[in-house]
């Protein structure tokens, strides 16, 4: 490798935007993320499906089906 071409890696700070930090090594000193694994849902379990645009009621009425059937 060629000398003094490389960034430096050293120790930084993440910022969420809920709150939390942590520090990971990374070549700038700070860095401020939206989300993160303690706020996301998919992590955290708290998941909510949204129906966007109607589409289960699309797939209900394509395929003439009501809840029962779905159970």
């Amino acid at each position: 490798m060629k000398k003094d071409i490389h960034p430096k890696y050293k120790l930084g700070t993440v910022h969420c935007a809920c709150g939390n930090t942590f520090q990971t090594r990374m070549t700038v000193d700070s860095l401020n993320v939206e989300i993160c694994s303690e706020c996301h849902p998919y992590f955290t379990g708290k998941q909510n499906l949204i129906d966007t645009a109607g589409r289960i009621e699309k797939y209900m009425t394509k395929y003439k089906l009501t809840e029962k059937d779905l159970k």
